[in-house]
């Protein structure tokens, strides 16, 4: 895809807060310091859209991009070992799954995964959400730059069978030399072509 324009809409925690949902949305999920920003960054082409952190945690809202005028981008809160305050941590599961539950324009989740890490409890609760919501789930395995092709390997294989998906399922990114840009761009553009999933009947709630 040609990015021509990327904008910031807005930030949110609860749907009321949500921007019009006239376009369908792609959203970006994983544990904290993963290398969702730098994903995101690197898709859009863009350095600093989303702000980078040494520090997890730092997106604490649901935040919104427009895309071309043709979609949305969210960005979800990171979850995991994150260094905040503990109330909002608990808020971040209840308003992650609201939006995954109810948001009727979402066609897909960038749902990303370390690739020297094996998937925690909290990568396998994302991706069972998606999967009861009729969300397509698109899973990227970023920092494939930190191991050897024999590691990625190995790696791919144990995070295919904690997951239980297949590896060819795995999409492999580094954001050093955009390795897997163009496929994850592939199965995004496909996911924005679906119809409205099955749960899209559910309208956003507004309270």
């Amino acid at each position: 895809m040609l990015i021509k324009q990327v904008e910031f809409i807005k930030s949110a925690t609860k749907a009321p807060h949500y921007p019009p949902g006239d376009l369908p949305e792609i959203a970006f999920a994983g544990r904290s310091n993963v290398g969702k920003s730098s994903l995101i960054n690197a898709l859009v082409n863009r350095k600093n859209l989303v702000r980078t952190s040494s520090t997890p945690g730092r997106t604490q809202l649901i935040n919104f991009f427009n895309v071309n005028g043709q979609f949305t981008l969210v960005d979800l809160p990171g979850y995991g070992f994150a260094k905040v305050p503990l109330a909002v941590k608990k808020q971040w599961g209840p308003m992650m799954e609201h939006y995954l539950a109810k948001r009727a324009n979402l066609r897909g989740v960038i749902l990303i995964l370390d690739v020297r890490r094996i998937p925690v409890a909290e990568d396998i609760q994302m991706l069972h959400w998606l999967q009861s919501y009729a969300v397509t789930p698109i899973l990227v395995v970023t920092k494939c730059d930190k191991v050897s092709r024999n590691e990625r390997g190995r790696q791919a294989r144990i995070i295919a069978q904690t997951l239980g998906v297949a590896p060819e399922d795995l999409n492999f990114f580094s954001a050093l030399n955009k390795e897997g840009k163009d496929q994850i761009w592939q199965r995004i553009e496909s996911a924005l072509s679906e119809k409205e999933p099955g749960n899209s009947a559910a309208a956003d709630e507004t309270t």
